[in-house]
């Protein structure tokens, strides 16, 4: 096995299983990557920045929690947008039709990790 980066570790395909979702931050500072991993309907991980196109804030109120109580779509704790786990699409509330914004990642053994050159300070870009 090859070394891996553990700075870009988000999570492990473990504790995705546990909750369904899992929150992340890269870097520090003022603006780190805020962000959450989940599966989507076939399983593989997809990985979105933690920012709400409609409010300008984080999606969750707890740790790890961004999806709805059946687990079958992300939601937006504070006005109960609901967006699909694998594209991001807005599909219901005042954000609908906008997707979430991606955060490339990939796949090492048992951990998602934040894909190679993806660029933390940018993705982190959003709303400011």
């Amino acid at each position: 096995m090859h070394e891996v980066d553990v700075a870009r570790v988000l999570c492990t395909l473990g504790e995705l299983a546990v909750d369904g979702s899992r929150g992340f931050t890269l870097g520090s500072g003022d603006w780190p990557l805020r962000g959450f991993v989940v599966a989507d309907a076939g399983g593989a991980p997809r990985a979105f920045v933690n920012w709400c196109p409609h409010a300008g804030h984080g999606r969750n109120l707890r740790p790890h929690r961004f999806l709805t109580p059946g687990g079958e779509l992300i939601v937006c704790a504070s006005h109960g947008a609901l967006f699909e786990r694998g594209a991001g699409l807005c599909v219901a509330g005042p954000c609908a039709g906008r997707r979430l914004r991606p955060v490339p990642i990939e796949v090492a053994g048992d951990l998602v990790l934040l894909a190679p050159g993806a660029d933390p300070a940018a993705l982190a870009d959003v709303g400011r």
